[in-house]
């Protein structure tokens, strides 16, 4: 199987380099030439145009960091919709809007090609080796043709319905992990003005019935410092918004959801939209004039379990 790849950001660059590390035949495509080129010394083929990349290869994957970057990517003159022709399988594996790629979609069924969306869940960290989590909506016979690819940049691939189906339960694990990230700077201020062990603290937390999978990770780069999840404010705004606009057009009535989107962009507002998403404690910290620091803990995670091949759930 021959896969074109395009969008080798914090994100997409892991998941492409997956691929490459397990002998797949890659070909690439970013804006930055410094990565284009990074993964050509790793043995990628290049590709000069999104339609080129998609007229040679059999699966088309965009990772990419907004449904407008992804429609263009798609549209263009030399987009990937006028390279596609029958049976060729399209993997849209960024965050995007349900109606989105929807749209799109029709447009690749249109080329007699088969759309997917397939987002990731888990962290950078976990995208580098292998082991996120995958959502995958579309033809199931598709989805089985590009299991193999599936199970090599995920540890858990989760068929999840119908072509969009995978994008709404990603925008509501990504809203609810934004929840738990703004939850913990309240929790660590308590913790801190109680003049709690926060080493200590942070250890409780994690064997009690308030862990998550945000705490396990996030905390220990809040209580080092340097913040570094590898992922950042604007993209959380995308994420939140998307929720948030989806619950609006499902005619939800929601209390919280509105609540975070204004966190944020006060956040983004303070730190910039370029800081680290878990930045958005530091409201709390300059608020009540404290931080949340204690020794031994990463800068940046690492993921340590061993890279293993995927499987369906």
């Amino acid at each position: 199987m021959k896969i074109g790849f395009i969008g080798l950001g914090n994100v997409g660059g892991k998941l492409a380099g997956s691929l490459l590390r397990n002998n797949f035949d890659v070909t690439v495509i970013d804006i930055d030439e410094g990565l284009t080129n990074s993964f050509k010394k790793l043995g990628a083929k290049i590709s000069k145009s999104p339609k080129e990349l998609s007229e040679n290869a059999d699966l088309i994957i965009t990772s990419l960091p907004s449904p407008e970057v992804s429609a263009e990517v798609m549209e263009r003159e030399d987009g990937i919709l006028n390279g596609l022709s029958e049976n060729k399988i399209w993997l849209e594996m960024s965050t995007t809007d349900e109606n989105e790629v929807k749209r799109l979609g029709e447009k690749v069924i249109s080329k007699k090609a088969i759309p997917l969306d397939g987002p990731v869940s888990g962290g950078c960290h976990r995208a580098a080796t292998g082991n996120i989590a995958i959502f995958v909506g579309g033809e199931r016979k598709a989805f089985e043709k590009i299991l193999p690819a599936l199970t090599i940049m995920g540890r858990k691939v989760l068929h999840t319905g119908e072509l969009g189906s995978a994008s709404v339960l990603k925008v509501i694990t990504n809203y609810l992990a934004s929840v738990h990230l703004v939850a913990l700077g309240e929790a660590w201020t308590v913790a801190k003005k109680s003049n709690l062990d926060l080493t200590k603290a942070f250890k409780g937390i994690a064997v009690s019935s308030g862990n998550s999978f945000v705490h396990e990770t996030e905390s220990q780069v809040i209580l080092n410092g340097s913040y570094n999840i590898n992922f950042t404010m604007d993209l959380v705004l995308k994420d939140t918004g998307l929720f948030d606009n989806l619950a609006k057009k499902l005619d939800a009535s929601l209390e919280i959801s509105p609540k975070i989107v204004e966190i944020f962009k006060d956040g983004q507002k303070k730190y910039g939209s370029r800081a680290w998403s878990s930045m958005i404690v530091k409201r709390m910290e300059d608020l009540n004039k404290i931080d949340f620091r204690a020794e031994g803990f990463p800068d940046e995670l690492v993921d340590n379990e061993p890279e293993e091949k995927g499987y369906e759930i």
